[in-house]
């Protein structure tokens, strides 16, 4: 008897603080934290997570086995050297997870090759009159035994199945894409979850997805405190952006595309409110997706244009003003132009085609206002030198402006005028038209111009005169 209880070493876990917050669900997740961890470094088979008959708890890894020296440790040098592979700092929060235990009356039984651990309460050295929490070491039970097993008494499944819910291998959660700084996970939960090499350290209320950050700043390593939850944002946002900026995938970009549309109504998520990744996703989009990009504005303004890119087969997708301000400087992802408003107008004039019509080809009624052209281009007399022939189409381009259809155009590399078709439902309307583009073939300028407006009054001077003769 005497010779089984000088076996027996007591290890005093020198607790300075205890987190008193902490329940039995965050010990255990520190437990299996370290089980991970250990995975990670050593290569060795997954943790195995049991229930026995006697309604103990094992918790069991096959790495290289847990030493009571490991208890004097706050931080491991071999996992401080491999931040983006393991979340843990062996020693820490281990003896946080055994004094929550003890804390919560759960029967702890720690085995490895190196020995057996339980714990007890026993008088601190020196200190007869103390009493701290001390692990109890014994020689080894199992000492060809691979990795490391915690037995556990005491525990509810049900706490089991909170402590594993913080663990991304044990959550289902759906990955959409993995980058070289993390993972973009569909949120199914009432909360996103932020991982960090896949445990839980925080959640978002108001973002669309959630993260698995395994790629590390300093500050988030920083912000990975004993607790390891409960991590503010500022520690992880830049990963999260840094994330997204690196996206790819359709399905993502998607997302982030419905989004943007929600949030020129208030009901956006807190990712598409910062400009980078709203651009990124306007990026992703336009390299997987016919689509056309416009603002609340010109959803209404432009009415014309929207519908002929929909018509079209393109998705319209409503972008706040900031986003829109950056698309002309960008690319999509594959190095080809994102399309707005005005950049689908020339893609679309650009393919356009004429379809002309000859005047023996019209209706009567159509006919007889076409008749009045000879006369109204004799009364222009030389103003009309440029032009060579006036013709007529049943299509036309659209508006510079993308309100509408334009009713006529100038085209100066074949140096004729083209009139709709429709216009001729009366010799006044055709009349403008024509007047309209003669004074843009005079003026060689745009709308809104003093040369194109001077050229047009005096058209109309040299009409209303003639009209008034």
């Amino acid at each position: 008897m005497g010779s089984q209880a000088d076996a027996r070493r007591f290890f005093d876990l020198n607790i300075e603080k205890v987190l008193e917050h902490w329940g039995v669900a965050e010990a255990i997740r520190e437990v299996i934290a370290n089980a991970l961890d250990e995975q990670a470094l050593s290569g060795t088979s997954d943790p195995v997570i049991e229930r026995d008959e006697q309604a103990r708890w094992h918790i069991r890894d096959f790495g290289r086995g847990l030493k009571y020296e490991h208890l004097t440790q706050n931080e491991d040098p071999e996992k401080l050297a491999k931040p983006n592979l393991v979340v843990g700092k062996f020693g820490v929060g281990l003896k946080d997870a055994l004094a929550t235990f003890d804390r919560n009356g759960v029967e702890v039984h720690i085995f490895s090759r190196y020995g057996d651990i339980s714990l007890a309460k026993a008088p601190k050295h020196g200190f007869g009159d103390v009493s701290t929490l001390h692990a109890v070491v014994e020689s080894a039970s199992h000492p060809g035994m691979e990795g490391t097993e915690f037995i556990l008494a005491g525990v509810q499944d049900s706490t089991i199945e909170v402590a594993k819910a913080y663990f991304l291998r044990y959550s289902n959660e759906e990955e959409l894409e993995r980058t070289e700084y993390g993972a973009v996970l569909r949120r199914r939960n009432p909360a996103a979850n932020i991982y960090v090499n896949g445990l839980r350290v925080a959640t978002e209320d108001n973002f669309l997805f959630s993260y698995d950050i395994t790629s590390l700043t300093a500050p988030l390593r920083r912000a990975l405190n004993r607790e390891r939850s409960n991590v503010g944002r500022t520690a992880y946002q830049d990963r999260v952006k840094a994330i997204l900026t690196s996206c790819e995938s359709a399905e993502v970009a998607s997302e982030l595309a419905h989004d943007l549309e929600g949030l020129t109504q208030g009901l956006g998520h807190e990712e598409t409110k910062w400009v980078d990744i709203a651009t990124r996703a306007t990026q992703i989009l336009a390299a997987n997706q016919k689509t056309v990009f416009v603002t609340a504005t010109q959803m209404f303004i432009q009415a014309g244009s929207v519908q002929r890119a929909q018509e079209d087969g393109y998705r319209v997708v409503v972008i706040p003003d900031t986003v829109a301000e950056r698309l002309p400087a960008v690319m999509d992802v594959k190095g080809e132009p994102i399309l707005d408003v005005g950049g689908f107008l020339q893609v679309w004039n650009e393919s356009f085609t004429f379809d002309f019509v000859a005047p023996n080809q019209l209706e009567k009624t159509e006919r007889e206002v076409w008749r009045t052209f000879p006369e109204l281009w004799k009364v222009v007399g030389s103003n009309a030198r440029r032009v060579k022939e006036v013709r007529i189409s049943n299509t036309m381009r659209m508006r510079t402006d993308g309100r509408a259809q334009a009713e006529g155009v100038w085209d100066p590399g074949n140096q004729w005028i083209v009139v709709k078709r429709s216009c001729l439902d009366s010799a006044a309307h055709f009349a403008a038209v024509l007047l309209h583009e003669l004074g843009h073939a005079m003026s060689g300028a745009g709308d809104v111009s003093e040369e194109f407006e001077a050229a047009l009054t005096t058209l109309l001077g040299q009409t209303g005169s003639k009209a008034a003769g």
